[in-house]
């Protein structure tokens, strides 16, 4: 992937999926980013995302560099307005601000909606993902221990969790 200029965040779409979905295959072979083997369909993907929470960064000539999206936790009114993210990057577009200007702007949309924490599970050896998290402003809960299998090991989970200081 060759790079241009400056990095355009905007809505996901349909348009999208294909650019999407490699972004997600590529960080799923990386074996560092999930539990997941395989990235999923455009239509179980766009069944799973909420809609008003989730967006691509572009660059200058439109190609996908990366994405962010969030899931709701729970359908109890309690947690109304706590959400689980995803945030990837093409592997070639690291290093260039991509994922937090991802997160910045997941992080816009959901204090607008009154939404009030956001959280992920990062596996601890995806220190990059850890580093971009606690620059916008996420911090550790803690670590959930041989939490699942993956590629026949036992994994840890670190959870991290963005509070918003707008919503009380």
């Amino acid at each position: 992937m060759s790079l241009t200029g400056t990095v355009r965040i905007v809505a996901m779409g349909r348009e999208h999926a294909d650019e999407v979905l490699t972004i997600y295959q590529l960080g799923i072979d990386e074996g560092h980013a999930t539990f997941e083997t395989v990235a999923p369909t455009w239509e179980e993907f766009d069944a799973a995302k909420l809609p008003r929470h989730r967006y691509v960064a572009l660059d200058d000539a439109g190609r996908g560099l990366g994405w962010v999206a969030a899931v709701a936790v729970s359908d109890r009114c309690a947690y109304a307005g706590v959400v689980e993210h995803s945030v990837y990057v093409h592997p070639a577009a690291r290093g260039r601000g991509t994922g937090s200007a991802l997160l910045q702007t997941l992080i816009g949309s959901t204090e607008a909606a009154g939404i009030w924490t956001i959280q992920s599970g990062v596996f601890p050896e995806n220190a990059a993902s850890l580093s971009l998290h606690r620059r916008a402003g996420f911090r550790v809960i803690g670590t959930r221990e041989r939490i699942g299998r993956h590629r026949g090991v036992w994994r840890d989970v670190v959870l991290v969790e963005r509070r918003s200081p707008l919503i009380a």
